[in-house]
């Protein structure tokens, strides 16, 4: 009696299952029906991961900023910009959305310091020396990094300190990468410049200038490269910094507040539309973005190739000569400025139209001796430079 129940609970179980299979599959088929009847096209989409930014060529008036922005993006070793202009004339806005608009780079995966995987003047030494001993190395493309660096930043986040959980958990002495390692090959933005502490500019520039960032820390000793687009801004109103400081951007734009009530309306009338539907502002200018990127990609493989003659090198010392410039940083970032924008015209030649567009970019900050007098507009560079090439002179 037993082994018949048992029979026909095996039976039953058997018969079970194939109900169970014969339900899903229906299940199934409906379920597919229903999505092959639907309009997918009216689901909603995902979110997109990425923070949608204001397009750069979107952005009306402001060439004096946008060119230095460029110029510095196609050759970082000008040295920076520093931005000083009136509040609400879209300085922040400008920087993020140049940095939106470079095009991704290669980096080493498991790097800290978004090194290089090719170019040794790129790599930390402890990445030199694993390729060094044959290692492989993985490799992924990334979005170029802008890091903002906040004012009440303090020297070890920037430059980097000790890893204090490691050296708890494993008692090891490790470090813990700062700000400038994840600005390397990015751009370092720090707003109201003007309002840093000193000692903290010394360490940016001091990074800029040499590519490098040296930390020694309770026992650690670590170098590795800091090769970025230090770029500041500020108001005047606010205060200046001191000319020492100064001179150590490459570059120093002035804006104002746009004055033609037609571009005041545009410029109002754009921003509008973006807030109201981002996504589709920027499909409007999804061309003039690609077409952008792809004119700096060209400039920057074209940089080496690009000649300045020696009458014109001249020329350019003896401007910043008879305007009295400290030192030589002066004529240094003037011929590199010229060759970039060159380079960015397509042209491997520098033609002085190249040189008076960006030298009052260069010098007019250099000029300031002392820390009560106010940055020239330009005026004083044009005269010189005009008189130095045999133009004529601009009108007061």
């Amino acid at each position: 009696m037993s082994s018949s129940c048992c029979g026909r609970t095996s039976q039953n179980l058997y018969n079970g299952k194939d109900q169970l299979i014969t339900y899903t599959k229906n299940i199934v088929s409906l379920v597919a029906e229903a999505v092959n009847n639907q309009n997918l096209s009216s689901l909603p989409t995902a979110p997109q991961a990425r923070r949608v930014v204001f397009p750069f060529t979107a952005i009306v008036g402001q060439e004096e900023m946008k060119l230095a922005l460029i110029l510095n993006v196609i050759d970082p070793k000008i040295g920076g910009v520093m931005i000083m202009g009136d509040r609400g004339t879209g300085k922040s806005t400008t920087i993020r959305a140049l940095a939106d608009l470079l095009p991704e780079i290669e980096v080493v995966a498991d790097d800290p310091f978004n090194c290089h995987p090719t170019d040794p003047d790129l790599m930390s030494d402890e990445l030199r020396q694993r390729i060094t001993n044959g290692e492989i190395v993985p490799v992924e493309p990334r979005k170029v990094q802008m890091v903002d660096l906040p004012l009440g930043a303090t020297e070890d986040r920037v430059c980097g300190t000790i890893d204090i959980e490691k050296a708890l958990s494993e008692g090891v002495k490790a470090f813990e990468p700062g700000l400038l390692a994840k600005a390397n090959r990015g751009i370092l933005y720090v707003d109201e410049v003007n309002l840093l502490d000193d000692h903290l500019v010394d360490v940016l520039l001091d990074s800029a200038a040499s590519g490098w960032n040296t930390v020694e820390r309770e026992g650690i000793s670590i170098r590795h490269p800091a090769r970025f687009v230090l770029v500041g801004s500020g108001n005047p109103e606010e205060g200046e910094l001191r000319p020492q400081l100064l001179d150590r951007f490459g570059m120093h734009a002035e804006i104002r507040t746009v004055k033609e009530p037609n571009l005041r309306v545009q410029i109002v009338e754009q921003r509008t539309d973006f807030d109201q539907n981002p996504h589709e502002f920027l499909g409007q200018y999804q061309s003039p973005q690609e077409q952008l990127q792809a004119k700096l990609v060209t400039a920057q493989e074209l940089l080496p190739k690009v000649e300045l003659d020696y009458d014109l090198r001249l020329k350019i010392s003896q401007v910043c000569a008879e305007l009295d410039v400290d030192g030589l940083r002066g004529d240094i970032v003037t011929n590199r400025a010229a060759k970039a924008l060159a380079s960015f015209e397509g042209r491997n030649e520098v033609t002085v139209d190249d040189i008076g567009r960006i030298i009052t970019l260069c010098l007019r900050h250099r000029l300031r001796k002392d820390p009560l007098e106010s940055i020239d507009s330009g005026y004083k560079v044009q005269k010189v430079f005009c008189r130095v090439f045999g133009l004529a002179e601009p009108e007061n």
